[in-house]
């Protein structure tokens, strides 16, 4: 598949992404089908038969099924189950692991009783305070097998309202727990909403370019084999080149995936942040972000989680996939018809 993208010519990308990348129709029904019975699952029967009374406030759906990212055969999918019995950020880290091994209980239960119609493959995990349950599901009428990671959380955002940003107290509580105990960006998955939301309502080009870039940085992970930084960095990475670049529902999309790769080239110099949901207006939260700004760069933040620098902790990783993004620019992805180079947008390394 490298050489079927590296070999298409710009003019080709969307027609590239239409065949390649896109789901189909039915493995999108698949998906959506085997996420409402894990859904189901959760919230009606999981935690019936526990000792103490267990409360599911919501189960939300994250990773890229939520955001509308879903690559053609890459069937992953993220849902944080809601807890009422989760009453603060510490109680998160010490009880998750209870919550799996219970959830993995009533998985082995129900297959045992079957009648149920899907198989349950759950994954060993090698940590024994996992943050999450990870195991496939399979059924005779799906093409394929769908995986599920399934994450106990804290619910401190309550109702998410999509025009109005969250208590600032919300931010101070998360930023005074975290510094106290080194375990910045360890509850990101409390602000899963925040992060779906942050995509979903984007536009549908923007969203066949994450997951262009996506294809591209998977190529990359299969080649190079070393760990690089995370694919979130490259999704957020972007949405930012876009909001800078072009902001236009259409677009040029050869000129966006070459301003993605360039920022990574230039990734010594990136500090990229969202004022969406936290800003500098309150004192704490914003003495807090004037010191991540500080920090060395890279530094992209979780547009959800001011404490989630979703860049940092991996130069070597960045200089890996730097130097494969300088090889891609002289690409035939990157030509014109008449073999001139592709434009970049004009985009800063911050904003």
């Amino acid at each position: 598949m490298e050489k079927e993208l590296s070999r298409t010519p710009a003019r080709g990308l969307d027609k590239f992404i239409e065949d390649h990348l896109l789901p189909n129709t039915r493995f999108r029904d698949e998906v959506r089908e085997a996420i409402n019975i894990i859904c189901d699952f959760l919230k009606k029967r999981c935690f019936q038969g526990t000792d103490h009374r267990v409360r599911v406030s919501k189960v939300v759906k994250g990773g890229s099924s939520g955001k509308g990212t879903t690559l053609k055969g890459r069937s992953d999918a993220d849902l944080v189950v809601f807890l009422n019995n989760l009453t603060s950020f510490e109680d998160q880290l010490k009880r998750r692991g209870e919550f799996i091994e219970e959830i993995k209980k009533q998985l082995y239960q129900l297959q045992r009783e079957g009648g149920f119609g899907v198989k349950f493959e759950v994954q060993s995990s090698r940590w024994p305070n996992s943050r999450a349950l990870s195991f496939k599901l399979s059924s005779p009428q799906f093409q394929q097998e769908v995986e599920f990671d399934v994450l106990p959380a804290y619910d401190v955002l309550g109702h998410v309202n999509i025009s109005r940003k969250p208590d600032p107290e919300i931010y101070k509580k998360l930023i005074r727990e975290c510094t106290s105990k080194g375990l910045e960006g360890e509850f990101s998955t409390c602000f899963t909403e925040l992060q779906r939301n942050f995509l979903k309502q984007r536009p549908a080009k923007l969203k066949s370019l994450v997951r262009l870039v996506k294809h591209w940085y998977q190529l990359c992970k299969e080649k190079l084999g070393k760990p690089l930084p995370p694919q979130y960095a490259l999704e957020l990475l972007t949405v930012y080149a876009w909001e800078r670049g072009s902001g236009s529902t259409e677009f040029n999309t050869a000129e966006g995936f070459r301003t993605v790769l360039k920022l990574v080239t230039e990734y010594r110099q990136l500090q990229i942040y969202w004022t969406v949901n936290y800003d500098f207006e309150h004192e704490e939260v914003s003495k807090y972000l004037h010191g991540q700004l500080r920090r060395a760069r890279p530094v992209i933040l979780d547009p959800a989680d001011p404490t989630g620098n979703v860049a940092g902790g991996n130069l070597e990783g960045w200089c890996r996939l730097a130097r494969e993004a300088e090889t891609w620019l002289q690409y035939q992805c990157f030509k014109n018809w008449d073999g001139t180079p592709v434009c970049s947008w004009n985009v800063p390394e911050s904003p």
